[in-house]
C-alpha cells in the first residue's frame, strides 16, 4: 500500500513539472505582448465613468463584447443577473464662489441626485444642528438657497496620506485576533467606543431629519464635505438607485480645500455667494444589471 502511494506521488510530481517552452510563451505574452494598458484605456479614457447602469458602463460593456469576439471567443454577449435599478450620469457641472471673490469650486454632483434645473445663484446658508430640534429654526428660510452643514469638520484638510502601511505590531494583533462565534455581533457596552457609537447614531438621526427637511424646504443645492485632500477627493452616492427611491435635493460633494475655505468664511460671519449649473440624467428604461459573458471553445472533439 505504501509503495502504491509513493508511486502515485511520483506520478503527480512528474505531471506538475513545468514545461519550459510553455512558461516562456506565457512570460513573452505577459511582458512583451500585453494588452492590459490598451484594455484599460478603452474601458476608462474612452468609455468614461462606469457607474452601474450608466451610459458609460454600457459603452464599456459593448466594447468588451466586440473585443472578445474579435479575439476569437464565441457567443460574447450581455447576460442579465437581476434587477439593479436606475442608471445616472452627470451631463453638466459648473460651480464657483462669486463673493467675496470669484473662484471655481472643485466638486462633483453626488450620484443619483438631481440637477439644479438651470443656473442658480444664492448666498450660502450655514446650518448648525446638533439635534433634530435644532432644525426648527431653519424652517421657512431655505427655499431656493444654497446650504452647507457645520458638523464640526476640521478647519484643515490634514496631512494624512490616502494609503498607509500597518505597523508590524498592529499586523501581529490582527493576526492573533479570535473570530467571533457565528451569528454573534460585538456591541460596545461602555467606555469611549460606546460613546462614539451613540454619537454616530445621533448624527445619523439628525442627518436623516435634515435631508427630509431640505427636500420639503426646496433648497436649491447642498454643499457637502468630500473625503480626501491635497488635490484628491472621493465622491459617493447621495441617494438610492432603487426605482422607487424617495426624492432628494441636488447635492455637490466639494473638495476639502474649497469646502473648508467657504466654511471658514461663514464661521467668521463673512457672506459667501455661490453660483452653479448642474444637469444630471436618470435611466430607468432597463433596470436590469448585466455581466459580459464569452466562451472559450474547447478543442477536444470528445
Amino acid at each position: 500500500m505504501t509503495a502504491l502511494a509513493f508511486s502515485l506521488c511520483l506520478s503527480a510530481f512528474a505531471q506538475d513539472a513545468p514545461d519550459a517552452a510553455v512558461v516562456e510563451k506565457i512570460r513573452k505574452a505577459g511582458l512583451n505582448n500585453s494588452k492590459v494598458m490598451d484594455i484599460a484605456f478603452n474601458l476608462t479614457d474612452v468609455s468614461g465613468p462606469r457607474l452601474s447602469n450608466s451610459p458609460g458602463l454600457k459603452r464599456a460593456q459593448e466594447w468588451a463584447v466586440k473585443q472578445l469576439t474579435e479575439w476569437g471567443l464565441k457567443n460574447a454577449h450581455l447576460e442579465a443577473w437581476g434587477t439593479f435599478g436606475k442608471g445616472w450620469q452627470v451631463d453638466k457641472y459648473y460651480a464657483a464662489t462669486t463673493a467675496p471673490f470669484y473662484h471655481p469650486i472643485i466638486a462633483s454632483p453626488k450620484a443619483w441626485t438631481p440637477g439644479t434645473n438651470g443656473p442658480i445663484k444664492s448666498e450660502v446658508i450655514l446650518i448648525k444642528a446638533d439635534s433634530v430640534a435644532d432644525l426648527a429654526k431653519y424652517k421657512g428660510k431655505l427655499a431656493g438657497k444654497i446650504v452647507m452643514m457645520d458638523q464640526g469638520a476640521p478647519l484643515t484638510s490634514g496631512l494624512k496620506p490616502d494609503f498607509t502601511r500597518y505597523a508590524d505590531t498592529t499586523l501581529a494583533q490582527m493576526a492573533a485576533a479570535k473570530p467571533m462565534a457565528a451569528g454573534a455581533r460585538q456591541r460596545p457596552t461602555g467606555g469611549p467606543m460606546a460613546d462614539r457609537m451613540a454619537q454616530m447614531m445621533k448624527m445619523r438621526e439628525v442627518r436623516a431629519a435634515m435631508s427630509a427637511m431640505l427636500v420639503e424646504e426646496k433648497v436649491a443645492l447642498i454643499l457637502t464635505y468630500a473625503r480626501g485632500g491635497q488635490g484628491t477627493f472621493f465622491t459617493s452616492n447621495g441617494a438610492s438607485y432603487a426605482l422607487d427611491a424617495k426624492p432628494v435635493s441636488p447635492e455637490l460633494e466639494v473638495a476639502a480645500e474649497d469646502f473648508l475655505h467657504i466654511l471658514r468664511l461663514l464661521r467668521a460671519g463673512k457672506p459667501v455667494e455661490v453660483e452653479a449649473d448642474i444637469k444630471t440624467s436618470f435611466y430607468d428604461q432597463d433596470p436590469q444589471g448585466y455581466n459580459v459573458i464569452a466562451e472559450i471553445p474547447g478543442t477536444d472533439k470528445n
